[in-house]
């Protein structure tokens, strides 16, 4: 392994990994806040105060199942140097700031994966990739979104049957309250699944140098960082993204608000326990569309729902091209 990299190289390295957590929670702040946003059970201020704290307390809840897949189950560790973690962090903050800009709710997980996928394979070609864990991820782009959508949509069939006695009034009180709670779990899981890609970046990079001795953990202190540097971001927050994913895809009761939450973090909570880094954004995007096709078909704008997926589809690709040409142009430099 290289360990000759010097400390401020190091921290410097370690500084760009929280930046990225910083403006993966200001991207995907959205997530945890659209739902209860556009069903005006919050104000956007008051929203982002709470998933923020939800998003850092989560490290309380869940192991570091996630971490340890992204530090060792998708670019074999001796491939990975300071190179490889720059051009990953590059590909990564690149796209999102791109999708961010154009508010396109875009993977910032995947993103990560498309830059070490990049950062690796610019460097030893595809015997870099660990494909039992690559292919689990990729297989997860599929799924999340499919049993977010599933969940939501059982979920509004058994929330509609049980309230069918009640006044509409009652209902939307009711679940005005109750997304209170869906909310906190949505957050929750976003800060578990989310936050555990970064750490597994700084975990591996200092492994890479040495400082974790033969075997490969997450230091506390690296978990108190990614989980601050994306409470952080997401309280800044990510309005353009919150039209997208609250407004535009279909109109929001508080009842399926609160059934699209709770399909989102059911999922989420599943993929973290069980270790598989998936998408937030693809989790309630799933969720939302599902709770809308409850209602009826035509409730879901289709056409918006589509450009998102095609967004998901070239995130990969995009984020690894970019880590590639940042690892060549790191190469020229040195």
């Amino acid at each position: 392994m290289d360990t000759t990299l010097g400390l401020p190289i190091l921290v410097g390295l370690i500084a760009v990994a929280l930046l990225f957590d910083f403006l993966n929670g200001l991207h995907d702040a959205a997530n945890s806040i659209a739902t209860i946003v556009s069903t005006r059970v919050l104000r956007p201020q008051y929203a982002v105060l709470w998933a923020a704290f939800f998003n850092f307390v989560a490290f309380g809840v869940f192991g570091l199942n996630v971490a340890q897949t992204i530090g060792v189950g998708i670019i074999e560790p001796s491939v990975i140097d300071a190179q490889v973690i720059f051009a990953a962090l590059m590909g990564a903050i690149v796209w999102n700031l791109i999708t961010w800009g154009l508010g396109i709710p875009s993977s910032s997980s995947h993103a990560l994966i498309g830059g070490l996928v990049g950062g690796g394979m610019a460097k030893a070609g595809v015997s870099a990739a660990v494909w039992s864990g690559l292919s689990k991820t990729l297989l997860a782009i599929v799924l999340s979104p499919l049993v977010g959508f599933l969940l939501a949509l059982v979920l509004v069939a058994i929330v509609s049957w049980a309230s069918v006695r009640s006044t509409p009034f009652a209902v939307d009180r009711a679940f005005r309250i109750l997304q209170f709670a869906s909310a906190s779990l949505y957050s929750l899981g976003h800060g578990g699944n989310d936050a555990q890609k970064t750490m597994g970046i700084i975990a591996v990079l200092l492994f890479s140098q040495g400082h974790l001795g033969e075997h490969f953990f997450v230091p506390f202190w690296v978990v108190l960082a990614c989980q601050a540097s994306m409470a952080l971001g997401t309280l800044m927050g990510g309005w353009r993204i919150v039209r997208t994913m609250g407004l535009r895809i279909t109109k929001l009761t508080p009842m399926q608000g609160f059934c699209a939450e709770t399909g989102g973090a059911a999922t989420l909570f599943m993929a973290t326990f069980l270790g598989v880094p998936v998408s937030t954004t693809h989790t309630i995007t799933g969720a939302i569309v599902g709770v809308g096709a409850a209602r009826r078909a035509s409730a879901v704008r289709w056409n918006v729902a589509s450009s998102i997926v095609y967004a998901w589809v070239i995130t990969i690709p995009a984020a690894a091209t970019v880590a590639a040409l940042a690892y060549w142009a790191a190469s020229l430099v040195r």
